[in-house]
């Protein structure tokens, strides 16, 4: 499935700016079909998919409670 610019935009919650200069960038491949560019909206999934695991790595690590340490000693 192919998407334009603006659908692109909104898949990835980005503005349409930003998926314009990365289409200059040529970090989205796209087709040109004569008046406007088209998107392959796969080529997002495995970066969706990373975002994910790292959200989730994240929140697994922040939700983890900070160990006592029973060497500490109060240097007051």
């Amino acid at each position: 499935m192919y998407l334009t610019v603006k659908e692109a935009a909104e898949y990835l919650s980005i503005g349409e700016t930003a998926v314009e200069k990365l289409i200059q960038q040529k970090r989205i491949r796209t087709i040109f079909d004569g008046e406007q560019y088209l998107i392959y909206k796969e080529q997002f999934n495995t970066h969706l998919k990373q975002i994910e695991k790292y959200k989730l790595l994240v929140e697994e690590v922040l939700s983890e409670p900070i160990p006592e340490d029973i060497d500490v000693k109060d240097e007051d």
